[in-house]
């Protein structure tokens, strides 16, 4: 089964097999950063030049988010198309006193993106962060990740790599791009799905000196410095990769999709850098926003466009390209495909999200560890509290981008208000 499906996506209608070879795809994965920390997104310091010429190729949504701004259930999202309440893994860390390995059921179970495209015949490789355990789980078909907890590998800037969050894959990236090199190399004429995920630019902040000094000498704080030589970095690495695919003439027939995990704001009180409140792990616009981008030549026009989009786009967009539309019934994004390739409109006019705790205090029941519902429209976001005891917040972020006033009991918005709290429970009420 598997050869015959990737038969008829080389040879569809008897055309010719080069112009219709089924496109390739790379997934970039920024880890803990800022929306706003690119060049091409307005940042008047932080150097990323290889992400902004990626963005000039690519259609663009500076308006994209996550909805959830933790790690791990924001990267399941980018796998499986699902929110995390519909793909279990609402949390970084299962309950606990458990093993680890109860919560990798949840990823085995679902249907992903390297494993459906692997049933047609692609290789995937996974690279970077990635806490389902051994990759096979998620069904690549190669991978750095070994996921043995009793196993202990020492880094000398990482420390010792456990097996939690990506162990070996956590590597790619600050010690080059060479497995990745390997892969290219290896796969031959099959189409192929590269999970590009590096802990960059994530602490611990070990950047090159020369990108540190940079900033440093611009006058900037020691932690917002290294965050942002870091970023740089981490573009550089954006760099290389896109070198090795047009040096092996694979960049034309490439799908890249670049995305943010979730946000980053440097909280630089303390000894150690940390985030910021209404950054990683909030409901605000410095956690789950994220620019999100798509660049394949030939097909997707470059553009920027100014619609809301969420990550749980991703997946039916790209299957949908790679000729596997009809897998994507059950997903709830949106395949932004005839909205880049024809400029139709987008039949959804709205964005949600959840937060969670960090940790589960039991598997498979997302509502008892839900922090906050959240839901944008136009200008406006409502962030729910499942918190009686705390308001809920209405935001115009036309007029209030940092979200510092709440307009929760302001009477002019009480129509706003109503509509996103009716639009928010219809896309989904805990409570019922």
């Amino acid at each position: 089964m598997t050869s015959l499906l990737f038969s008829l996506l080389l040879v569809a209608s008897g055309a010719d097999t080069k112009e219709q070879a089924p496109p390739n795809v790379v997934m970039i994965v920024s880890d803990d950063q800022a929306y706003s920390d690119f060049g091409f997104m307005g940042h008047p310091t932080i150097k990323t030049p290889n992400i902004d010429r990626l963005a000039k190729q690519s259609a663009t949504f500076p308006n994209g988010y996550v909805p959830n701004s933790l790690c791990r259930p924001s990267l399941v999202t980018l796998l499986t198309g699902l929110y995390p309440h519909q793909h279990g893994v609402h949390f970084n860390d299962p309950p606990k006193g458990g093993p680890r390995q109860s919560a990798e059921k949840f990823i085995k179970e679902t249907p992903t993106l390297p494993r459906l495209l692997a049933s047609a015949g692609y290789r995937c490789l996974q690279t970077g962060k990635f806490w389902e355990g051994n990759y096979r789980n998620a069904g690549f078909t190669d991978g750095m990740t070994h996921g043995d907890p009793s196993r202990a590998d020492r880094h000398p800037t990482l420390g010792m790599l456990r097996g939690r969050h990506g162990d070996l894959g956590l590597t790619i990236g600050r010690d080059g791009m060479q497995p990745i090199e390997d892969f290219l190399d290896d796969v031959g004429q099959k189409p192929f799905f590269v999970w590009y995920a590096p802990f960059m630019p994530h602490t611990p902040y070990k950047p090159p000196q020369r990108l540190l000094k940079h900033y440093l000498d611009a006058g900037m704080h020691p932690h917002q410095a290294n965050y942002a030589a870091m970023c740089t970095w981490f573009d550089e690495t954006v760099g290389e990769l896109m070198g090795s695919l047009e040096k092996r003439g694979l960049a034309d027939n490439t799908i890249v999709v670049f995305v943010i995990d979730n946000g980053w704001i440097t909280d630089t009180t303390g000894k150690r850098p940390r985030y910021a409140p209404k950054s990683k792990r909030s409901p605000f616009e410095g956690g789950v926003r994220t620019p999100i981008m798509f660049r394949w030549p030939g097909h997707i026009p470059p553009k920027e466009y100014p619609d809301l989009v969420n990550s749980i786009d991703i997946v039916p967009t790209v299957l949908t390209a790679c000729g596997f539309g009809e897998k994507t019934g059950s997903m709830p994004g949106v395949n932004l495909l005839p909205l880049m390739e024809k400029g139709t409109p987008l039949k959804r006019d709205a964005v949600f999200g959840e937060i969670f705790a960090h940790d589960a205090s039991t598997l498979g029941n997302p509502p008892k560890d839900l922090y906050y519902r959240w839901v944008r429209h136009g200008d406006w976001k409502l962030i729910d509290s499942a918190d009686p005891n705390e308001k809920d917040m209405l935001f115009n972020l036309a007029s209030d981008p940092k979200e510092e006033h709440n307009l929760v009991d302001d009477a002019k918005s009480k129509d706003k208000l109503d509509d996103l709290q009716r639009r928010l429970d219809e896309w989904w009420n805990p409570s019922t």
